[in-house]
């Protein structure tokens, strides 16, 4: 998915949140649970009970942007099982998860630190 902001760091909220909260109530979830500011350059994802809707959220340095996807039958594949409340994965992990990949389980190349070249 093409972004109208550039992506810095990607939240998940691991637990599923209510959708009947909006801007607002998704920003105090960022601030009170995730401990972090709403108004960072960064982007928060929610989803509910039954993996199948999300919510991101974003500040673009002059208001909040809220982004919302239901699928009609299919699941997002939503980590579970994790030792904190708050996810953070990448851009490309982003995409991954919208198009219904479970980014948990894909591994691409190791990334190499070259200390001379040929």
């Amino acid at each position: 998915m093409k972004w109208f902001t550039e992506v810095g760091e990607v939240y998940l909220h691991r637990d599923p949140v209510d959708f009947r909260k909006s801007i607002n109530g998704l920003s105090i979830i960022v601030e009170e649970h995730m401990e972090i500011s709403p108004y960072t350059h960064a982007i928060f994802v929610f989803c509910n009970k039954h993996r199948d809707k999300l919510k991101i959220l974003c500040w673009d340095h002059t208001g909040f942007v809220l982004w919302y996807k239901r699928l009609e039958k299919a699941r997002f594949k939503w980590p579970r099982q994790h030792a904190s409340e708050v996810v953070t994965i990448n851009d490309e992990e982003l995409d991954w998860l919208l198009r219904g990949l479970d980014f948990q389980q894909l591994i691409g190349h190791k990334k190499l630190s070259l200390t001379h070249t040929f």
